[in-house]
């Protein structure tokens, strides 16, 4: 069954918030979660005909299915266009402050940073060289690899493991406020 307009203002007024937290607990970002909530559900919009679903438990799995795909392509581009708007001087609007604060709450992004906080500190030092090297600097693994003084496999175990141990810290404070 198709999903009409009408159904996508329902599901967005019941699913909005979550699909928020969603976002905001994966980017710790509040003006990226709140973009991609509006890029999910546009996008979600333009695709309905592909929507198999009769039920709105099924609408919202497929939705989120969706929610997953724009984070994925967020990731991919994102390293990019940060670069090309820093050199094109290029300012992306604001929110308020009120704004930041409310997806904040909205998210529990502060117990959120420190569950992280935790993961992060009980990497090992090589785990979290690895992860500094390849995930906040951006560079190419085989570069990793060269500064670590090890095999590129080895920098790619190294940071698929501590990004593996920060998820989990994550998920378990996820999972604590959903119960």
């Amino acid at each position: 069954m198709p999903l009409e307009p009408a159904d996508f203002t329902r599901l967005y007024r019941s699913y909005a918030a979550q699909l928020l937290r969603f976002f905001a607990r994966r980017t710790l970002q509040s003006e990226v979660a709140v973009d991609l909530v509006a890029e999910t559900f546009a996008r979600a919009f333009a695709d309905r005909a592909s929507f198999r679903g009769g039920s709105d438990s099924e609408a919202i799995a497929w939705i989120f299915g969706v929610a997953r795909h724009q984070l994925s392509e967020y990731y991919r581009r994102g390293s990019v266009e940060r670069r090309a708007l820093a050199r094109l001087g290029v300012e992306v609007g604001q929110m308020s402050e009120l704004d930041y604060e409310r997806v904040e709450e909205l998210a529990s992004l502060r117990s959120q940073r420190a569950s992280i906080a935790v993961a992060l500190a009980a990497l090992s030092a090589d785990q979290r060289r690895a992860l500094e090297l390849r995930v906040v600097q951006e560079r190419p693994y085989d570069e990793v690899a060269i500064v670590l003084g090890v095999s590129e496999q080895t920098a790619r175990a190294r940071v698929s493991r501590a990004l593996r141990a920060l998820a989990q810290g994550a998920d378990q404070e996820e999972g604590s406020e959903l119960a």
